[in-house]
């Protein structure tokens, strides 16, 4: 099992979006281009040390080993699926923990990324916001994922999900630099499109999100009423549905793709009825928001005093939104066979770090397109 320490009185070089490590880089009489150079071998090559960095000068080399570090959180434990799905679980310090899963697919490879430790949102079917909230989780803590899988799996990844541990636009100012990152040429070089922001509708970030850095966004709906939302996702009593839906509205006008993407966990006898998918409807049809449906079936866990939808009961609500020509997405769960080991791991740690009701250790079934635009 392969870890990364560095040494804590250093500078963290995987901290700097492109922007700041140039600024860095000056600050310490180097080149611009120097930046460049580091930013590949930090984050193309994921080097952990900079003697590998021969292109280098020397002195440059021996001045970065004197200021500066490459470090990532330590792996705790490193499961692999019987499917291929692969979780890390990291150690985040003072006796917190979280997860990271790499989710492999033949023509994509997804690395779900969690952005705190714990979370403040306390969703009622979502087991981490149960356990309570630790930190925030710093910029190259979350970055650090994404170099840590690059670095051990034996094909790149192709797909960024924030959909790890906590929200991540509670945590903004440390997650826009790390999806910078994710974006920038000489770094991972992924489309906008390939990476997702998850929100349980936190608007004034979703607006700010839009004008720092519009990648693609998917909500954590669950609801089509304030009453129901309010219950269950708490935060909806602050940004209620119409505040939520006109931020969405404005997000389009810069997402990468035309469409938001609901995410909604089928609860049994809570919100999973049809007239809930025909209020889903009459609710996105209102505000004009073009959409995707993905339909999450609920892991349960004792606290929630919650139940999962049958298939049946899914499978019917998913057609009534498909019927009215909204694209929809049941999620098959993968990796199931160490759901329950990551689990148990986590809460040797602290209970509070179990892995969250939105990680991401499932994958989408291909959902059958009714219109081309995803328009409802």
């Amino acid at each position: 099992m392969q870890t990364v320490v560095g040494d804590p009185a250093k500078t963290n070089l995987l901290s700097f979006e492109p922007a700041a490590l140039t600024d860095w880089v000056a600050g310490i009489g180097q080149k611009p281009f120097r930046a460049k150079q580091l930013l590949k071998w930090l984050h193309q090559r994921t080097a952990t040390d900079f003697s590998v960095m021969t292109d280098l000068a020397k002195d440059f080399r021996a001045e970065l080993e004197s200021l500066a570090c490459i470090q990532t959180l330590p792996i705790l434990k490193d499961h692999l699926s019987a499917d291929g799905t692969r979780k890390w679980l990291l150690d985040a310090g003072q006796n917190n923990a979280i997860e990271t899963v790499f989710i492999p697919e033949d023509d994509r490879g997804t690395l779900c990324v969690s952005s705190q430790a714990g979370c403040t949102v306390a969703c009622r079917f979502c087991s981490t916001g149960h356990q309570g909230f630790a930190r925030n989780l710093t910029t190259d803590e979350i970055i650090g994922q994404l170099h840590m899988a690059n670095r051990l799996l034996d094909t790149p990844v192709t797909n960024v999900v924030m959909m790890g541990m906590g929200e991540p636009l509670l945590n903004f100012d440390a997650v826009v630099p790390a999806l910078r990152l994710m974006l920038d040429d000489n770094a991972y070089g992924l489309s906008r499109r390939r990476v997702t922001v998850s929100t349980s509708g936190v608007v004034p970030m979703m607006d700010r999100l839009a004008q720092a850095c519009p990648v693609a966004l998917a909500v954590s709906l669950h609801a089509p009423t304030d009453a129901l939302r309010d219950d269950l996702v708490p935060i909806n009593k602050k940004y209620p549905l119409a505040e939520l839906m006109a931020a969405c509205r404005r997000y389009l006008q810069v997402a990468p793709r035309d469409f938001i993407t609901f995410e909604y966990v089928m609860l049994d006898g809570v919100n999973d009825q049809p007239e809930q998918a025909w209020a889903l409807i009459d609710l996105v049809r209102s505000y004009d928001v073009y959409c995707k449906f993905n339909l999450i079936p609920f892991n349960p866990f004792p606290q929630s005093g919650l139940k999962a939808s049958p298939r049946s009961t899914i499978r019917q609500f998913a057609t009534i939104l498909s019927d009215a020509g909204i694209v929809t997405t049941i999620r098959k769960t993968r990796g199931d066979d160490i759901d329950a080991a990551c689990g148990q791991l986590a809460g040797e740690i602290k209970d509070k770090t179990q892995i969250s009701g939105r990680m991401a250790a499932q994958r989408q079934e291909q959902p059958v397109r009714f219109q081309s635009r995803g328009r409802p």
